[in-house]
């Protein structure tokens, strides 16, 4: 029997430590996310919490454990900002309505973007 899911409250993706500085701008300046202060017993740990439900960024030093993909819905296809910021555009396409295209973090975690018209 399936749990009685209401929402997704949070995700959670890993990047190398040496790279977490990389991976705080990128998600600030390309998507705007504000950066959420951490409860108390978190600070000091590395890794940053976004406002966009609650995205976590968090550090580990063991690259074979990063996330591999995450995406994100936005009102239009922004891809001309994308590439204004220098982010290199992976591919583009539909699939099930959903018109996205795919970049990549600094540790290489795929980031699918998309719009539902």
């Amino acid at each position: 029997m399936p749990l009685d899911t209401v929402y997704m409250d949070h995700t959670h993706i890993t990047v190398p430590t040496a790279l977490e500085a990389e991976c705080r701008a990128l998600y600030r300046q390309m998507f705007g996310f504000p950066e959420s202060p951490k409860p108390q017993e978190r600070q000091g740990r590395g890794s940053a919490w976004f406002q966009v439900g609650r995205h976590h960024v968090g550090v580990d030093p063991e690259p074979s454990r990063q996330s591999k993909r995450h995406g994100f819905l936005v009102p239009d296809l922004a891809r001309r900002e994308v590439l204004a910021q220098g982010i290199r555009i992976d591919r583009t396409s539909v699939a099930d309505g959903l018109s996205r295209f795919f970049v990549g973090d600094p540790p290489g975690n795929r980031i699918e973007i998309g719009h539902r018209a």
